[in-house]
């Protein structure tokens, strides 16, 4: 089982670790708040399979903790992307929806193979679980970007952007503390039960 996690990890970190470089790159192009969210959560992903990477051969004590380095790392970039959107509600730029669209496009297919090469390991262990977590909250941010371009060219109003980058870092910080939560809940748990 070691070994599958082990394949799977690397392969959605990968995509993650490229996506990143994509949406961030496209997020400054086309000045969406929306799309530099998501290209946070990718780079926050990245780091996240490489922590569940490092804690896969390693004991469940070491996994809780890996988890819960985890879980700080989804808060902190919930909160960065939470300033980020109110600084872009006093600094208007209209964000290119074309550019939101295609690489919104892009990055749901990436996500879609990630999510469904971690939902078979999502219940094997807490580190799996918090991966998988990540993978889910992807999908519900490409969404958003998605949601944002299309709203952004209906409405001609920088708002959706906003609003959608604000609504996404509302989904990183609930799976921060929810991961949080349960990686100080195992920690707290007796050493002999590992």
């Amino acid at each position: 089982m070691r070994d599958s996690h082990g394949r799977v990890l690397w392969i959605v970190f990968a995509i993650n670790a490229a996506m990143f470089f994509v949406e961030g790159s496209a997020g400054l192009i086309a000045h969406s708040i929306a799309l530099l969210a998501d290209a946070l959560d990718m780079l926050g992903d990245a780091l996240v399979y490489g922590l569940s990477l490092f804690a896969l051969a390693r004991s469940a004590r070491w996994q809780t903790v890996a988890a819960l380095v985890k879980g700080g790392v989804m808060l902190a970039l919930g909160l960065g992307v939470l300033g980020t959107a109110a600084y872009k509600a006093f600094h208007p730029v209209m964000p290119g929806i074309e550019t939101m669209g295609i690489v919104g496009v892009l990055a749901l297919i990436a996500n879609l193979v990630c999510f469904f090469l971690l939902y078979r390991s999502r219940g094997h262990n807490l580190n799996m679980s918090s991966s998988w977590l990540c993978s889910r909250n992807d999908l519900i941010a490409n969404v958003g970007v998605l949601l944002a371009a299309s709203s952004i060219y209906l409405l001609a109003s920088r708002w959706p952007d906003i609003i959608v980058g604000a609504l996404i870092s509302g989904v990183f910080l609930s799976s921060a503390l929810n991961v949080l939560r349960q990686s100080l809940k195992a920690l707290r748990a007796p050493v002999s039960s590992r």
